[in-house]
């Protein structure tokens, strides 16, 4: 059901947890407007879509979502995406597929996709957000160094090239802005944990460069106001050029933004779950994340997903409920209608130095190392999504990475499931079918036991028949011991049915043993009694031989 949580937050809602909520919510609002420029910036926009996105996506995000502290926003994960769309199909594109994944989005939440999502593997999570960190990095160098490139290539290795072609173009200016940023995002905690590194840069080199511009004549200083304009308020709603063309040509890009923004959401809101001790609920929050981004393209805005850095930003600050969230979208409204203007006045460079760090945390350097030190499957499919995302596209990364790990799932699976043959005696040691004194069952003469231990699936079918054709016997019976089969599926169930026709025409018995309910109902309803009688389908290993020695 769609319960956000903000209906329950305001139950028995106090003036006290709504001071806590109040100050939490006005330091991320503080600690968003920064990075909402950038993103904006980044992705291709203006620096107001980025901030209207952070106050209709953030404040819709909050109020109908399934968690109590989650922040949303444009994030650094959709730059390289909305960029490659807004070059491919222009910003009217950019809305049209925005669009087009928030109605992916309610529905995965309508269909309760959301538990499902959360099954994605680590390392594909670790690898193209590592990736996507590295892209991020790569086209901030032109702003960060000032570099003169007319033209800039759109794949990775290209631009470096480019970057190195031109590194007689850079400007010591900007590089110095660029670089005091960073400095002063890296030490700025040490001195204050309540104040962002980020706005302390954004502040500082504004007034700096301000000065530098005006009273000493520095004009090689690029500010955002010397590319764009920007206006003091939320723009009027605008049609979306909706049509069955534009919309099959976008829904692979919908589906990347939908598929995306799902993952960060979800792996946001568990974050915040584990500290906070508290369990969101991700259908909901889907719901929410789908409404937003349904909304926010009528207004110019881009992509909105959960902010993992804002959202901690919040718990660590006190956020206790979603109004805290409202709050923040409150405080970034109230900053672009009074104080945009002076945003012009920010350095590109500046702007740089931020991405540049937020690529750095988007990277994480020691979570790659450690992960490189993991099982050699987990370690390829972290390489292969990073590399991926990196030379080619988020998409392909995402796509190959699940479909190598699944490959490596099912290897693994196919690997740990044991096939078991007896023709003389069978051990009872480790037996729990039934209790008994013995430690061994003799078999009668003319019978062979088959023991399956682990799920009878497409990956194990073809193996068992491999199994039965190497065994040199020519049995009466076979009895099939099923007792650890935990699921059959289709292929299963069909390359059991020949088996037991090939057998009947070879004058050889099939009985089955220690079948489970679950694998029982699954039998019937693949039309195992078409080739078999009740009475072959035993309970135990006892009642099996029981009826092998009656039909010798």
């Amino acid at each position: 059901m769609f319960q956000p949580r903000l209906f329950k937050a305001l139950k028995g809602y106090s003036l006290s947890r709504f001071y806590k909520d109040l100050m939490a919510g006005i330091i991320v609002g503080i600690v968003a407007l920064p990075l909402a420029i950038a993103f904006g910036i980044a992705s291709g926009v203006s620096p107001e879509r980025g901030l209207v996105t952070a106050i209709i996506g953030g404040f819709i995000v909050s109020a109908f979502g399934g968690s109590s502290v989650q922040i949303g926003g444009p994030t650094g994960a959709f730059i390289i995406i909305v960029y490659g769309i807004i070059e491919t199909f222009g910003v009217q594109g950019l809305a049209v597929a925005t669009f087009m994944a928030g109605l992916l989005l309610l529905l995965m939440g309508f269909f309760r996709v959301g538990t499902i999502i959360k099954f994605i593997p680590y390392p594909i999570i670790v690898g193209f957000t590592a990736g996507i960190g590295v892209t991020i990095f790569t086209t901030q160098m032109p702003d960060f160094f000032g570099l003169h490139i007319d033209r800039l290539p759109g794949d990775f290795a290209s631009k470096w090239m480019a970057y190195f072609s031109h590194l007689d173009s850079i400007n010591p200016w900007a590089l110095g802005i660029g670089a005091i940023s960073v400095l002063l995002i890296i030490f700025t905690p040490k001195f204050s944990k309540k104040i962002p590194g980020s706005l302390t840069a954004i502040i500082v080199m504004t007034i700096a460069s301000y000065l530098l511009r005006t009273y000493a004549g520095i004009g090689a200083i690029e500010t955002i106001g010397d590319r764009f304009s920007i206006s003091a308020g939320i723009p009027e709603p605008e049609a979306l050029g909706l049509n069955f063309e534009t919309v099959k040509l976008l829904l692979p890009s919908a589906f990347t933004i939908a598929m995306l923004g799902a993952i960060e959401s979800l792996l946001s809101a568990s974050v915040a779950d584990g500290v906070i001790g508290e369990q969101h609920d991700s259908n909901t929050e889907l719901i929410a994340q789908g409404i937003a981004n349904a909304v926010v393209p009528f207004f110019g805005g881009i992509p909105v997903t959960g902010a993992i850095a804002r959202t901690m930003t919040n718990i660590n600050n006190g956020g206790k409920t979603p109004v805290a969230g409202i709050i923040h979208a409150v405080v970034l409204l109230l900053i672009l209608l009074f104080l945009s203007p002076l945003t012009k006045h920010i350095p590109m460079a500046c702007l740089a130095g931020v991405l540049v760090m937020v690529s750095y945390n988007m990277t994480n350097l020691r979570t790659c190392r450690k992960l490189l030190k993991h099982p050699k499957s987990d370690v390829s499919i972290f390489l292969v999504t990073f590399f991926l995302t990196v030379f080619l596209d988020l998409t392909i990364a995402i796509e190959v990475g699940m479909l190598l790990a699944m490959v490596i799932l099912l290897k693994r699976v196919t690997e740990s499931t044991r096939i078991s043959v007896f023709t003389d005696k069978i051990d009872l040691t480790a037996d729990t079918e039934v209790s008994l004194n013995e430690e061994h069952i003799q078999l009668p003469a003319g019978v062979d036991v088959y023991e399956i231990d682990g799920p009878y699936f497409f990956g194990i079918a073809n193996r068992f028949n491999e199994v039965i054709s190497r065994v040199k016997s020519n049995p009466r019976v076979r009895i099939i011991r099923m007792r650890r089969v935990p699921f059959m599926d289709s292929t299963g169930i069909n390359n059991l049915i020949s088996l037991i026709q090939s057998s009947r025409e070879e004058e050889i018995h099939i009985i089955l043993s220690g079948v489970s309910e679950e694998v029982r109902t699954t039998l019937i309803a693949g039309g195992i009694k078409s080739v078999l009688s009740e009475e072959d389908i035993c309970p135990d290993i006892h009642a099996a031989l029981e009826r092998a020695q009656r039909l010798s």
